[in-house]
């Protein structure tokens, strides 16, 4: 318990120190319609390598995920299985 609170406060308290400048919005932030970085790299093809790469890291972090939760399930089961004989 001791462990959550302190990691809870630690997250609030990095928050806090991260909104200590304050930045000005013009009217161009409003008006704004282009995205530099990703229409460049749309123009050079770049764009779809960082969403294979992206997709790979989600694809892998799933799969790490299922096999986790089934060796966890098959743990689970035989502790069951041990605490009834």
């Amino acid at each position: 318990m001791k462990k959550l609170l302190f990691v809870l406060l630690l997250t609030l308290s990095l928050q806090a120190a991260a909104q200590d400048e304050k930045y000005q919005v013009t009217e161009g932030d409003y008006t704004n319609q282009r995205v530099e970085m990703a229409d460049t790299m749309r123009q050079s093809g770049k764009i779809y390598v960082v969403v294979a790469v992206v997709m790979t890291i989600f694809a892998g972090m799933v799969i790490y995920l299922v096999r986790l939760d089934k060796k966890v399930t098959k743990l689970e089961d035989e502790l069951t299985e041990a605490k009834q004989d």
